[in-house]
Order: structure tokens, then C-alpha cells, then sequence
């Protein structure tokens, strides 16, 4: 099916288990210990275990490496190294890409700190560990560029995110009377999952098949990359990822675990676990690259918006994509007069690629702080400043370009009611509890709509019951059971009927979970698969379409009543369907809108800060489930409060790598750190966005969340931080000098 038109009434209208509050049918497997994760599975043969040894240095040569001890310690079964490691196919790149060749070992040129340079195979893990400390490796180091603001002058325009240029900015914005000229930065950030990239790999030598039991979040395009870089045809190639412990991005590309366990157990004959430790993890896999940006923002006296410019500079390998932190901006508010431009860097740092709704989530922190200043110059409500800027088409390409579906203004007046904005105070620092300073800040959220092609198998089992088989991945959202209300709904059919396999490549491809677009792709394709059952059990009953419904079980049109069971037959019914997109998403902008409330308390003494409470209020489209959407919400705003106040790879500029490369120095947050959260959700169906009328809903929890903290902050301690995150030495440092400017 090519959805191409608005989506009409459809049987998930009905809504009788779609949109209702079912738990996770995962849930159970997973605290039960039930839910195999990569490193989990145990083959029918002894396993072998591999250890990756990482490069010491940032940039230059392998020189000399003697492997003889390694080779001769006990439990010992291989030892890969650039000398050894068999052909691969070539990259154009050294940022591992989607769908592409990614090899490893590929020669003596360490291009990233952490990088692998060797994997030992022994009997045990233990063996393995202790042999690769065996290895003597002599390097020829280089010189290399660590620090974004060092390399801005040598940024150059990003091929991954174009300019956009409407009207005579320079004009309009100094003709403005009010306007904002300002300076962000946010820091590198580790997407940090509870699971490590880890993988098993088995070789069957009979059939030429190699099969990855692998740590990723989208199969088809592991399957495609491991296929190009091992030399191999994608069909030999088979991958299993049926359970994943969280990838926020960084499991949308594949790494040493996965290339270097297929090759050695090509080699070896046997099975072969490899996992990155969690030290590793840091710098051997990829991280949001850090950002600097300049948002500029002129205004009549009403508040309208005159000239809407954002500058953005990130870093990255070369090859690399940019952190694409602009692109809310070309369609959030209005604006007649409009200068975006994203420039990207050459560092010598590990691989950036996406993190947690990458663009956005960091692009918001620069263009809603600005949003907040600009309302204090026009001495306007933050709220109203908003709601008057608010647009119902592209800014940039005009009414010809309409949203799909927007109501930003409701959920900014929703959301400020439900949360007592009318008790803020305008004027930072007047409200006190003891030593505590109270404040109130708002933002709001933004993410764009994305789709990917997504197909599924369901098959009618002769008791009645619905199989769904997709590639279609769960990385801990919900996908097993929000697919299975979509099929539910599509059979009549109470979801306990349902049986949901996911991530495995011998299933239909599927979108895979990332950029937000997998639950809403991945459940239209379940919808097709399902509507092309109903119309071959329709053919097969000689029922009119029109005439029948799918409901309890049974098949019924008019006095007929004919059980699914006895439809299915003893060989069962099947049907695979497959999504595909026209042109809709350029017909019209669509994207997912909210408004973020917070409330924090900065200690007057220490400059700590607490966020006290925090409210969301969203518009996703059609909520396939309140439960798991909610708890998305909340793991985002979770995320963005750490963005706001605590996350921070911090580069060590001598040696070139993340320096807190663990969980007890990268933080994040912890229970003691997020209180209550509250979201509330808009109903609204986008039937100009997928038949299931649904919007992404994951990431948008993060976009602007800090922006509101940050807002806050300043509500309540007086002190403008555009320097992420928001530590206290820098409250600190902006009392100090307030407390200088009076004396």
C-alpha cells in the first residue's frame, strides 16, 4: 500500500483495544529474567569469547605490534589485528554508517580514542581480558583537533542540512526595535544504555550463514552493513534483535562487537560473544556531538517575530553528519525574514551521530532560551510570546504548505492552566522558601514527523489466534505490545490472542525504532498486513466488505457468524503487507507539538538546583497506548533534566578522548534527581500522517525540557545560563559578578 491521500475511516477507528491502557506484554519476560538480550543467547555449541583492545591514542600510526604472548596464553583460540583481520569491504568513512560498510581493522591508522586495534578470542572472557593486556603495541602519535571552539573558523556548510534563507534578514532584524543576539553551547553527551553493544555470532558452515544475535536497533540495515563490510550477500547474513536494552542512537549504527565476533567466528568455526565494557562504550561508540550556536531574534512591540536567525556549529570525523541543531527553527514560529545555517568541523574525536531526537533536542535549548529573553526585552508573557508567533503552515515555503496537523497554542494555554503559571512571578528571584529560590519556566517542544517503508506478516492460526512477524524492534518502548493492538483491533480479536515476534531479519522488513518514525511506520504495516487477511478471509466466506464486521473473534455480516478458528482451517491463513510513502510529508509540514512546564528551586547559599515539578503537555496524533506513550513522555523529560544540568562528556584536549567515559563520572540522572512528572495528552488524529493516524511520540519528551529548566533557573535565581548544563559554579560565578556589577 503507498499511502498517498488522507487516511479515511479504517477499522482502527473502532478502538476497542487500540488507544486503551494495556501493560506491556513484555513485561513480564523482562523482569522475570525470561527476555534473551544479545549477549544472552546460548547456542547449542561452546561458546568462545572475545576481548577488544582499544587504541591508547586519538590520532596516528600503529607502528609496531608483537601479538606472540597474547597467542600463547592459556585458553587462547585467535588473535585479530589490522594484519590478519581477512578482507573487508571498503568505507568511505571512519564514522560507521547506516546500511553501510563499517571495518574494522582495517589498517595500522588510529583516526579516534578507543578505536579497536586488536580482538582476542580465548576460552573464557577472563583469558581473553588477561591476554590482551599481553599485546605490546608502539604507536606513532600525530597531532589532532579535539575542541569545537578551536575549529570554528575552518567549519564549512553540512551537506546532511541546508541553509535556509527567506527575505532580507539583515534588514528586518536591524530595523526591529526589540531583538536578542545570542550565544549557546552544549557539550558532547553519551546516549549511555543500560545494555552495551554486544553480540553473538555463530557461522553455519553447511549453508554459508552467518547469523548475528546483535545489540541493534534497526535490522535491516545491520544486516545490510555487516553484509557490505564482511563480504558477504545480505542473504547470509541474519540477524536477531529481539530484545534490546535501550539505543537512544547509539544502536543505529554497528561497531566492533558485531564486525569483529562475525569474522572470528567465520574463522574459528564456533560461536563468538564479544561486548564492549562500559568504559569502552564511551569512546568507541558514537555520542551527540557538541554544539555552538548563535540565535538571533527581532520583534515589532506586539512580539511578532521579524527576522528569525540560528547559526549552529558542530563537530565530527570527516564524513561525518552534523548535529542538525536548526532545523526547528525553519518551522516552528513565524517569521517574514529567515537566516539558518548549520556549519560542521573536523575533530578528531569519536564518532558523533544521533542522540535522543538529535537536531532538536539541543537546537531547542539555544532557540526556547531565546524565546524567554526576547519576551523579558519585550517586558511580554513567555506563554503569549509563543501563542502570538504561532503558525498554521511552513514558514518558509508558505500556505501552500499547511500542517498536517498543529495545536502548539493549545497545549502552551492547556499547559500553563493545569499548572499555575498565572502565579509566576515576572521579575527573577521573587519568590523564597528558606534558602530556596523558586522559579517557573516554559518551552515548547517540537519534533518532526519522519516515516520509513514497514512491512509484516500476521498469520491465523487454526485456534483462532493472530501471529504478527515483523523486523520491527523494541528497545524498550512498547513495540511488542502496541503492534499487537494494532492487529487486535484489525481482527476483532482481545490482545491476549495476539502473538507478537519482533526483530528478526527473517521476518518483513520494518522501520526498525529510531527518529521516532517506528511505531507509527512499523504499526501501518501490521495495518496493511491485516487488511490484506481480512480481505482473503472475506474472499474465502463469499462476506461483503461492507457488510461485515471482525469482532470477538468471529467474522460477521448480517446473520452470519462464522469463528476465526474455523476461518483459519488446520493449515491456518496468512497475509504480508508493506507500507510505503507518496508525497504527503511535502504536501504538508508534520511534526509532533507541546509545551513544557518546570518549576525548580536554586539553593541561595550553594547554587544547587532541584527541578520541583515538571509538566507536558503533547499532540502525537492518535495514542496507540496512553500507558507506554506516557512513560515515553516521562523517560524524555527524565533525559531532557540531565541535559539541563548534568550531562557532559568532558574532552580531555591534551589526550583526545571523553575523559568520565563511565556511569559513575558521565552523569545521569538518578530517582533522587526527578520528582513527580505529569503529562497530559491531546487528543488529535493526523490522517494526513498514516493510516494509523498516529505522530512520533518518543523524542518529542526531550525537546525543550532543559530549554524550561534553564527558563526556570533564571525565574527563580536571577542568573542567565547559556552554557550547558547548568552547574552550580556557574550560578555561582553569575551571582559573583551580579554582586561586582552593584559594588
Amino acid at each position: 500500500m503507498k499511502f498517498d491521500a488522507p487516511a479515511g475511516i479504517n477499522p482502527l477507528d473502532r478502538e476497542k483495544v487500540l488507544t486503551r491502557p494495556h501493560t506491556r506484554l513484555d513485561g513480564p519476560l523482562k523482569v522475570t529474567g525470561q527476555a534473551p538480550y544479545a549477549y544472552e543467547y546460548q547456542p547449542s555449541r561452546p561458546v568462545s569469547y572475545g576481548y577488544v583492545l582499544s587504541a591508547g591514542i586519538a590520532k596516528g600510526t600503529i607502528k609496531r605490534m608483537d601479538t606472540r604472548r597474547a597467542e600463547a596464553a592459556p585458553g587462547v583460540l585467535l588473535v585479530l589485528t589490522h594484519e590478519n583481520m581477512p578482507e573487508q569491504g571498503e568505507s568511505e568513512t571512519p564514522v560507521p554508517q547506516q546500511r553501510k560498510s563499517s571495518p574494522q581493522l582495517s589498517g595500522p591508522e588510529v583516526r579516534f580514542y578507543h578505536q579497536a586495534v586488536a580482538l582476542v578470542v580465548a576460552e573464557t572472557f577472563e583469558q581473553a581480558r588477561a591476554a590482551s593486556k599481553l599485546i605490546e603495541i608502539e604507536y606513532d602519535v600525530q597531532e589532532g583537533s579535539y575542541t569545537l571552539e578551536d575549529e570554528l573558523d575552518s567549519a564549512q556548510p553540512s551537506e546532511d542540512s541546508e541553509d535556509s534563507v527567506v527575505g532580507d534578514f539583515d534588514r528586518a532584524f536591524a530595523d526591529a526595535p526589540v531583538k536578542v543576539d545570542l550565544r549557546f553551547t552544549t557539550p558532547d553527551q553519551s546516549q549511555s544504555p543500560m545494555e552495551p553493544q554486544a553480540t553473538l555470532a555463530e557461522w553455519d558452515s553447511e549453508h554459508e550463514i552467518l547469523t548475528l544475535h546483535t545489540a541493534h536497533q534497526v535490522v535491516h540495515w545491520v544486516q545490510a552493513g555487516i553484509a557490505k563490510t564482511l563480504k558477504l550477500k545480505p542473504a547470509q547474513v541474519r540477524i536477531v534483535s529481539a530484545y534490546v536494552g535501550g539505543g537512544f542512537g547509539s544502536k543505529l549504527l554497528f561497531y566492533a562487537d558485531a564486525v569483529l565476533s562475525g569474522a572470528a567466528a567465520r574463522l574459528l568455526g564456533r560461536p563468538v560473544k564479544v561486548a564492549l565494557t562500559r568504559p569502552q562504550y564511551y569512546n568507541s561508540t558514537s555520542h551527540r556531538p557538541a554544539t555552538v550556536q548563535r540565535v538571533r531574534l527581532a520583534a515589532d512591540r506586539d512580539g511578532r517575530l521579524q527576522a528569525v536567525g540560528h547559526d549552529t556549529w558542530s563537530g565530527n570525523l570527516p564524513g561525518g553528519d552534523t548535529e542538525a541543531a536548526a532545523d526547528q527553527t525553519k518551522l516552528l514560529y513565524a517569521g517574514d525574514h529567515r537566516l539558518i545555517r548549520t556549519r560542521l568541523a573536523e575533530l578528531d574525536l569519536p564518532p558523533g551521530a544521533s542522540m535522543r531526537a538529535p537536531g532538536e533536542a539541543v537546537g531547542l535549548l539555544a532557540l526556547e532560551g531565546a524565546m524567554d529573553e526576547l519576551a523579558e526585552a519585550l517586558e511580554m508573557d513567555p506563554v503569549q510570546l509563543r501563542v502570538v508567533n504561532d503558525i498554521q503552515h511552513d514558514p518558509e515555503k508558505g500556505p501552500e504548505r499547511p500542517f498536517s496537523s498543529r495545536r502548539l497554542v493549545e497545549a502552551l494555554l492547556r499547559g500553563a492552566d493545569h499548572f499555575g503559571w498565572d502565579k509566576r512571578q515576572a521579575k527573577p528571584g521573587q519568590v523564597r522558601e528558606g534558602e530556596w529560590l523558586i522559579g517557573m519556566g516554559v518551552a515548547s517542544a517540537f519534533r518532526a514527523n519522519m516515516v520509513q517503508p514497514s512491512g509484516a506478516r500476521v498469520v491465523l492460526e487454526s485456534d483462532g489466534t493472530l501471529t504478527v512477524e515483523t523486523q520491527m524492534t523494541d528497545i524498550g518502548t512498547g513495540s511488542y505490545t502496541i503492534l499487537g493492538q494494532v492487529a487486535a483491533e484489525m481482527l476483532g480479536l482481545p490482545l491476549e490472542k495476539v502473538k507478537v515476534r519482533l526483530g528478526d531479519s527473517e521476518f518483513p522488513q520494518a522501520a526498525g525504532s529510531g527518529g521516532s518514525f517506528g511505531a507509527n511506520s512499523s504499526a501501518s504495516g501490521v495495518y496493511v498486513a491485516c487488511m490484506d487477511l481480512r480481505r482473503s478471509i472475506l474472499q474465502k466466506l463469499n462476506f461483503a466488505e461492507a457488510s461485515t464486521t471482525f469482532e470477538d473473534g468471529e467474522v460477521r455480516c448480517e446473520d452470519n457468524h462464522v469463528p476465526l478458528a474455523e476461518v483459519a482451517g488446520k493449515e491456518g491463513l496468512s497475509a504480508t503487507g508493506k507500507i510505503t510513502w507518496g508525497d504527503m510529508t511535502e504536501k504538508y509540514a508534520q511534526a509532533s507539538f507541546g509545551a513544557h512546564f518546570a518549576e525548580v528551586a536554586v539553593n541561595s547559599v550553594t547554587g544547587e538546583t532541584r527541578v520541583r515539578r515538571m509538566l507536558s503537555v503533547v499532540s502525537v496524533g492518535r495514542v496507540m497506548n496512553p500507558i507506554t506513550a506516557r512513560s515515553q513522555c516521562l523517560g524524555g523529560m527524565t533525559m531532557g533534566i540531565g541535559a539541563a544540568l548534568m550531562e557532559n562528556l568532558e574532552v580531555d584536549p591534551r589526550l583526545g578522548l571523553f575523559i568520565n567515559h563511565d556511569l559513575a563520572e558521565y552523569h545521569v540522572p538518578v530517582h533522587a534527581d526527578i520528582p513527580d512528572l505529569d503529562v497530559i495528552m491531546l487528543e488529535d488524529l493526523d490522517d494526513k500522517s498514516s493510516p494509523v493516524k498516529a505522530k512520533g511520540i518518543g523524542e518529542l519528551g526531550i525537546c525543550g525540557v532543559g530549554a524550561a529548566v534553564a527558563n526556570a533557573v533564571y525565574n527563580a535565581s536571577g542568573v542567565r545560563i547559556r552554557d550547558y548544563p547548568l552547574t552550580l559554579d556557574k550560578i555561582l560565578t553569575g551571582w559573583g559578578e551580579t554582586a561586582q556589577a552593584s559594588d
